[in-house]
């Protein structure tokens, strides 16, 4: 029952003052699944599913939402995910597993936290694993206890021998952090603690979001032993008007190097990322600062921004993530939740909801001002040659190019000013440059497409901005569907540097990445017509000016081995 996809390379040219933009897009497509012979279609069927992924992680059924603590031991890379083992919606929370030793092909193991403790008989929610001296991997958690408190546990591998890890057992002393009177933590917002850090002092900490009315913060407590831990007398960060902050994430970034960093690591090239998610916008935010061990405060960089006018990891489509160090490649991965755009009922009636997006390299950018992400580079494995290639092709104002010889298929908003933009000026409304880029999981007719695309402005000193979108206003005859159009900067000068687009997509999903990683943005879109065979893909140019298809390459690519 093969499955093949496709990683398309494409490269523009347009001219923009006195320079040269390039646009690079490489993209992966799924085709139909061909049915067994002798086997019939049914509807329950997920293998039969014109929406299922092909290489992006997803379990053959049910809800699954935030990646957990995800690890490298012994050279297998390790998810955990929020997981409903019942259903297709939310409920029922235990800590699925699944291994693997590319990041890209997975293999199931029997769900591995669940409740099973007075400390979460009611759910075994979000946490991180830790890598303790020895080797010795731990795991903390939120469970929720009978009273429906929010309170953090710990778990320790039943067998460190085991590679895989498949067995784990929680500690009789859990919990080891909860809310009480004293502490004057609210007990129904006490969750998702990070991976803990160790400072020279040898005492450990870690971070745990919280609120109190619209202030969001990072509670800090500290450990020796990491058995016994008490709350630091300040939080590690707090911003008012924030609300409720989840899956914190707090690491270390190189300044002067790409590599990734231990989360205990200090030194003089050395910044500080915190991440928040949070739960009243449902996106991931993000500042880079600098964290002082001995008071055990981080303060961010003079001009960035908490909260949601700050900078985001993705702005599309993107929750919950959590990062790890891989110490085999040096490098930090970071993984998030790809939630759904259909309705409940459709989730109900296709059996399953959520997706993993594709675990991302990340670090700092050379300016220092952002982090860069990249899909790994284990993804190309599944590409198959040769591709197919298209050079030097002239695209004239206003028109459209198929790509041919692949098969092409695979809230109320909250506006930032990109996505403004992006949301009045999409891709059918004309400029001098742009919109130009990739109008895919298209109709033959155009009644279906998503358009991934730039614009080139110029601000009153002649200087050019650039504005990536993702448009999916046009993605699907099912008026029910998020349709949510997303938009961003991207902090590249088009006159000195190339302007690159790489989108992953993957049946039901577009993942994104401008300007070489420095703007991010995901959608899940459900077309009815433009599926399976009858997708198409097209370059297009809806500016008033031409621009040059340097260089356009298809590569078909194998299905991952997920299950």
């Amino acid at each position: 029952m093969a499955k093949f996809s496709l990683c398309l390379l494409l490269l523009f040219a347009v001219l923009v003052g006195h320079g040269i933009v390039e646009l690079e897009a490489t993209h992966h497509i799924y085709s139909r699944l061909q049915t067994p012979q002798n086997e019939t279609k049914t509807p329950w069927d997920y293998r039969f599913q014109p929406y299922r992924t092909g290489y992006h992680f997803q379990p053959p059924w049910h809800w699954i939402n935030d990646p957990n603590g995800p690890m490298i031991y012994k050279g297998i890379y390790h998810l955990f995910y929020q997981y409903n083992p019942k259903g297709a919606v939310w409920g029922n929370i235990v800590w699925a597993h699944s291994t693997s030793r590319d990041l890209i092909n997975w293999f199931p193991h029997p769900p591995t936290i669940f409740p099973s403790q007075k400390s979460d008989v009611n759910g075994c929610w979000s946490g991180s694993a830790t890598i303790l001296p020895g080797e010795k991997p731990v795991i903390l958690y939120t469970g929720i206890d009978p009273d429906k408190k929010q309170v953090q546990n710990i778990a320790y591998p039943k067998d460190l021998s085991d590679p895989y890890l498949k067995e784990w057992v929680k500690s009789d002393k859990n919990p080891l952090m909860a809310p009480d009177n004293v502490n004057n933590i609210n007990a129904s917002s006490f969750r998702d603690p990070t991976t803990a850090w160790q400072g020279p002092d040898n005492i450990w900490r870690v971070a745990i979001g919280s609120k109190i009315n619209d202030l969001g913060f990072a509670i800090l407590y500290k450990s020796k032993d990491f058995l016994n831990w008490v709350k630091a007398k300040r939080p590690l960060h707090a911003t008012r008007h924030t609300g409720m902050w989840e899956c914190v994430d707090f690491y270390p970034v190189a300044t002067n190097s790409q590599c990734g960093l231990d989360t205990s690591t200090l030194g003089p090239n050395v910044k500080h990322v915190l991440k928040i998610s949070l739960d009243d916008t449902k996106h991931d935010y993000y500042t880079i600062g600098s964290y002082n061990y001995t008071t055990d405060k981080y303060t961010p960089d003079k001009g960035l921004i908490d909260g949601d006018a700050g900078l985001k990891y993705d702005y599309g489509k993107f929750y919950a993530s959590k990062t790890f160090f891989d110490s085999a490649k040096n490098r930090r991965i970071l993984w998030g939740w790809i939630n759904e755009s259909q309705s409940v009922a459709d989730d109900i009636k296709k059996g399953w909801a959520g997706v993993q997006a594709i675990p991302r390299n990340i670090y700092l950018d050379g300016s220092g001002k952002q982090l860069v992400q990249w899909p790994v580079s284990e993804l190309e494995q599944l590409r198959s040659s040769p591709p197919v290639n298209v050079f030097d092709k002239r695209l004239e104002a206003g028109e459209l190019h198929e790509v041919t010889g692949v098969t092409a298929a695979q809230y109320r908003p909250r506006w930032t000013h990109a996505q403004w933009l992006c949301n009045t000026k999409n891709a059918s409304v004309r400029g001098g440059l742009g919109p130009f880029g990739l109008r895919v999981l298209a109709s033959s007719d155009s009644q279906e497409y998503t358009s991934v695309f730039f614009r080139v402005f110029k601000k009153a000193d002649n200087k050019p901005v650039v504005l990536m979108c993702s448009d999916q206003s046009r993605s699907s005859l099912n008026e029910d569907n998020d349709k949510t159009t997303y938009g961003a900067f991207v902090d590249v000068d088009p006159i000195k540097e190339k302007l690159s687009l790489r989108s992953l997509i993957d049946h039901s999903i577009v993942e994104s990445f401008g300007g070489s990683g420095r703007a991010c943005i995901t959608a899940r879109v459900y077309p009815i017509t433009a599926i399976e065979d009858k997708a198409r893909l097209y370059a297009f140019n809806n500016a008033t000016e031409g621009v040059t298809i340097s260089t356009l390459s298809a590569w078909s690519m194998k299905k991952a081995q997920i299950s």
